[in-house]
């Protein structure tokens, strides 16, 4: 799966999790920048992102992820 189809998922993640589109994923996105992305919808859009990829997250991935692009790196890193 190339890159832009990892965002398109990841965005639909975000989108069914907040409930809203009002938002642009960059790599530099970070929760401050999209409103809603707070700590408990943090783990649902992470559980949802787990889904649509089918995969699982290692808790170090997660401790070390600071942006949308090290999210999507990740991602990457885990279906190939």
């Amino acid at each position: 799966m190339d890159i832009e189809n990892i965002k398109i998922k990841v965005r639909e993640a975000f989108v069914k999790v907040l409930e809203h589109d009002n938002f642009t994923l960059t790599d530099q996105t970070t929760a401050h920048d999209v409103d809603g992305w707070e700590s408990i919808t943090h783990m649902m859009i992470i559980s949802e992102i787990e889904k649509s990829f089918d995969i699982k997250f290692k808790l170090m991935s997660l401790m070390n992820m600071n942006n949308i692009g090290d999210l999507i790196q990740t991602i990457e890193s885990e279906i190939k």
